[in-house]
């Protein structure tokens, strides 16, 4: 980030865990809200863009329209060049960007993209305003974020209650904010949008299949003892090795029961610029 954000640091960084779960994600399951206003011929900007794998998927709505993805990990792009290569998405290119400073001149694209993004800056007013930069008039931006405090399970569980509030500690620590989606609307009107072309929505993914268990449990059993997310809750001497060891196996049991059942909320905004 730029030297005036020193202190940014991405929770969760980039462990199998993290890009499991991005690998997951599609147009449809991710930024449906966004897709009725795509067309073929629309510029994209992707920021935050990880492997990529939504990335190309939206460039496949626009194609053939130029798309960008741009990310701080040089690691994840060229990951992001192997998908797009795979999927024989010639339309889209990946770089190195900073949300805070994106290396591109004002009003270059016709939709500017950030998902799962916002939550994990200490200025996410800064960037959005820097979305808008880009974002030529009558363009859109569109965001959407998780909200950690509105996420919700069963059956209870004391084991993810403690995973839960450890993981808005660990944040808070980070300068980022775990329950983003309920502020994506206050925090467009802060960047200066126009409150007549904001279109402020929810969405939800919901995991209750055993399939859909197995996996999101897995994910994030993995992720309390093995990616940055349990790294720096011990940096922050917030929890040591055998407590997140503990939280893996509360995520493994809950991913057990047969009537087990977790939703995950999001806020989006669609702003017109």
């Amino acid at each position: 980030m730029t030297d005036t954000h020193p202190a940014e640091v991405y929770t969760h960084g980039h462990h199998d865990s993290v890009l499991r779960s991005h690998r997951w994600r599609t147009a449809e399951n991710s930024a449906a809200y966004l897709l009725p206003a795509l067309r073929p011929g629309l510029s994209l900007l992707d920021v935050g863009c990880g492997p990529g794998n939504l990335t190309v998927d939206l460039a496949s709505r626009v194609a053939p329209g130029a798309v960008v993805g741009v990310d701080r990990s040089e690691r994840v792009l060229e990951l992001a060049r192997e998908e797009a290569a795979a999927a024989g998405a010639t339309t889209v290119t990946f770089q190195e960007g900073d949300a805070y400073a994106l290396p591109f001149e004002d009003a270059t694209f016709d939709v500017t993209h950030a998902h799962q993004v916002l939550q994990h800056l200490v200025d996410p007013v800064a960037a959005l305003r820097e979305l808008r930069r880009v974002t030529k008039p009558g363009g859109v931006v569109a965001v959407r974020d998780a909200d950690y405090s509105g996420m919700t399970w069963y059956p209870p569980s004391p084991t993810l209650d403690e995973w839960s509030a450890l993981y808005h500690e660990v944040t808070q620590a980070n300068g980022a904010e775990a329950d983003a989606g309920r502020r994506l609307h206050s925090w467009a009107l802060a960047a200066g949008f126009d409150p007549d072309g904001l279109v402020v929505t929810a969405g939800v993914w919901c995991y209750a299949s055993a399939e859909d268990r197995a996996w999101w449990s897995d994910l994030w059993a993995d992720r309390c003892v093995q990616s940055d997310f349990g790294r720096q809750a011990v940096e922050h001497a917030l929890a040591d090795e055998v407590g997140l060891e503990q939280l893996a196996v509360g995520w493994r049991e809950w991913g057990d029961a047969p009537d087990g059942w977790f939703a995950v909320l999001h806020g989006e905004v669609l702003a017109r610029v």
